[in-house]
């Protein structure tokens, strides 16, 4: 059945469809927002996976280039197989806020995909993916505690605006996802300008209330077109087992509990683990339900965890709720890189570097909004040693780079502007342990590698990751969360910034919503955290060093006649490829006359700039030069002094005496300096071979 439903949403129409497009999907609806259109359709198993002890939701985004009217510029000419960076993050915004939303159990096998259809030039197709997938699971089959919506929120001229465009997005000092139920917010994703926690508190309900339009918009469709949602009973827990499991366990786990060091608490878990099953079987020879066990074990421990923080306000370790743990920096422990740091926060270990490079360096992407060129990439790489596993390597996950993305956002607002400091670059996040908010590390890592290398950052960046812990009544929110606390707690917030302000932020919830109170406490909390780790951080370094290391590239600027551009280049390139070759630099010409040099040395880029500013020099009147013989006529011989430059040495001027042949003193091709007498209106050049005899006598 057709059903359309529109609504104006930040002064434009937002409008939702279903019962058109795709209909052997379980549902499938399209969102429309200017000229943006995405599908989204959502396809679910009737039947639960056998054995599976999770929800198997996978999430697609992917941008189709026809939906601009372009060709991939790909040599297949079709969009790549692996999802692009824009789609991956955004398959992330899409997931994150709905997967708390399924009922906890429900393990039917369950596909979202959104298809951006057309794109126009203003509004980005993300959150309309996001309001799509909601829309549609609301309306299949598939039991589900939504709706859910997202938008995007920006600041221009101190003032709010919804889903800003792109053109409004340069001008925004905020670029922040937020993604809600009725009652409260469920996700957070963002950069910031380095703006106070107030701000961004506003930003986020300003979100919130502005979504809610459309959160009654997917009701309305799901009263009129919805299907009949299948019935699901979460399987129930043997309350005999759990009993039984609790009265071996108990008094065990407050060893386990105390037991600060992550993979000696792991050791002991499983420890506990082989003891209950092992009075089980003693008791019964064929029991044969060891997996309900080991998970009534870990279920056990991880309320024994959450009730000791409420009550006693204690964690793990015996850690107070507001405590970071230890902290220890080094930088330059890397002595041919160009920037690093180590950076260790309890048992989550970072090395980070730091690598600068030239504009050829920079990352080339092709977008829905066209070719785009990224002077500043952050990579995140989380080996399986880093938690004492061994698996296969299989390049960045959807995880990955999502945390490089939100370690990025961190620190781009910090940069230098390209034009004050014209260099590419890359900062790599190598994970060497882990135990809780590695993202986090790399953001502190890379702060001090960009410091390190010489980058003139604004200021240093610290991030701190928090979690909660609510039990009825009763809120605990957590300071620098172990990776234990994020799996037993309600949230996973993370805040980065200077000691200004917010520069990102990223929020996810694993209960229906946290309240406006707890997200201020949340953020106050997380402020006393990330000033106290950049007092730390400064111990190493509290500036960026003056210079960039000797062994960095350096740049050299310099302003040349446009007119002389073909003369750097040559014909074919044949001049640049050779400077080039020469002197091993890299050299970038602007039709505006600038030109960039990035030489491995100094000398070598002194070198090399002396060359080209005398292929690119005018020449001067009484300036001597040494030049190549073009041609000999009767009257004299035509020198070229600088490539393209010719000019006339009169016989007259030849010698001091009187010549009677110009090939009696010059022939084609040979070397001679010459002093510029003359340049006329015209260009005209008149040289003197006997100006410059004199003149060096």
């Amino acid at each position: 059945m057709y059903k359309k439903v529109e609504m104006d949403l930040g002064g434009r129409t937002l409008t939702i469809e279903t019962g058109k497009l795709a209909k052997q999907a379980s549902a499938a609806v399209t969102v429309t927002y200017g000229k943006t259109v995405v599908l989204v359709t959502v396809v679910g198993a009737r039947d639960a996976k056998p054995d599976v002890d999770f929800l198997p939701l996978t999430v697609e985004y992917q941008e189709r280039f026809y939906a601009v009217g372009r060709i991939p510029g790909s040599f297949f000419r079709r969009e790549i197989g692996r999802p692009t960076e824009k789609e991956t993050l955004t398959c992330r915004f899409i997931d994150r806020p709905m997967r708390p939303l399924f009922p906890k159990g429900y393990a039917c096998e369950t596909q979202v995909i959104a298809t951006v259809l057309s794109a126009d030039d203003e509004n980005d197709p993300d959150m309309l993916a996001m309001i799509g997938a909601s829309t549609a699971v609301s309306l299949s089959h598939i039991p589900f505690n939504g709706p859910v919506a997202g938008v995007r929120v920006g600041m221009i001229d101190g003032q709010y605006v919804l889903n800003p465009t792109h053109t409004q997005q340069k001008e925004s000092r905020l670029d922040l996802i937020v993604a809600g139920t009725k009652n409260a917010v469920v996700m957070v994703e963002g950069g910031a300008d380095s703006l106070s926690e107030q701000e961004v508190l506003d930003g986020i309900y300003f979100g919130h209330e502005s979504l809610l339009p459309i959160l009654a918009a997917q009701d309305e469709m799901r009263a009129a077109v919805g299907r009949p949602k299948i019935e699901f009973v979460a399987p129930e827990v043997d309350a005999q087992l759990k009993q039984v499991v609790a009265e071996y366990a108990t008094s065990l786990m407050d060893k386990v509990i105390n037991t600060s060091d992550k993979m000696e608490r792991q050791d002991a878990t499983r420890a506990v683990q082989e003891e209950v099953l092992a009075k089980f079987v003693a008791a019964d020879e064929n029991f044969n339900r060891h997996g309900e066990v080991k998970s009534l074990v870990k279920d056990l421990l991880k309320s024994m965890m959450r009730a000791r923080i409420v009550e006693t306000g204690e964690r793990i370790g015996g850690r107070k709720t507001d405590e970071v743990r230890a902290i220890a920096t080094e930088v330059s422990v890397l002595p041919r890189v160009h920037g690093s740091a180590l950076f260790t926060r309890g048992e989550t270990q970072a090395i980070v570097t730091a690598t600068l490079g030239s504009g050829e360096d920079e990352q080339r992407m092709e977008t829905l909004q066209g070719m785009h060129f990224r002077n500043f990439m952050l990579h995140y790489n989380f080996p399986p040693f880093c938690v004492g596993e061994a698996r296969f390597m299989r390049g960045p996950s959807r995880r990955d780079i999502g945390h490089g993305a939100l370690a990025t956002r961190a620190l781009e607002a910090v940069l230098p502007k390209p034009e004050d400091f014209p260099y590419t670059i890359r900062i790599v996040s190598d994970i060497l342990e882990s135990n809780g908010s590695s993202s986090m590390a790399s953001v502190c890592g890379g702060s001090l590698a960009l410091m390190d290398a010489g980058v003139p950052i604004k200021k240093p960046v610290s991030g701190v990751a928090m979690g909660l812990i609510k039990e009825g009544d009763k809120v605990v929110v957590l300071t620098d969360i172990l990776g234990d606390e994020d799996h037993l707690g309600d949230m996973d917030f993370k805040v980065t910034g200077t000691d200004v302000g917010i520069t990102a932020l990223q929020m996810d919830i694993k209960i229906e919503g946290v309240s406006r109170q707890i997200m201020t406490t949340a953020l106050d909390q997380a402020k006393a955290g990330r000033l106290h780790i950049l007092d730390k951080m400064s111990e190493s370094l509290t500036a960026s060093r003056a210079e960039v290391p000797e062994h960095a590239p350096k740049v050299f600027n310099l302003q040349i006649n446009p007119d002389k551009i073909r003369d750097l280049i040559g014909p074919g390139g044949k001049v640049i490829k050779a400077l080039t070759a020469e002197y091993g630099v890299k050299i970038d010409v602007e039709d505006s006359g600038k030109v960039m040099v990035f030489a491995p040395t100094g000398l070598v880029g002194n070198e090399a700039v002396a060359k080209i500013n005398a292929l690119t020099a005018d020449p001067e009147i009484g300036r001597i030069y040494e030049g190549v013989v073009q041609k000999v006529l009767d009257f004299g011989a035509f020198v070229q002094i600088m490539p393209g430059v010719d000019g006339l040495v009169h016989i007259s001027e030849l010698e001091n005496r009187r010549v009677e042949k110009v090939t009696d003193v010059l022939n084609e091709g040979d070397t001679v300096r010459v002093k510029v007498l003359e340049i006329d209106q015209r260009g005209k050049i008149r040289l003197s071979r006997k100006a410059a005899m004199e003149e060096n006598a």
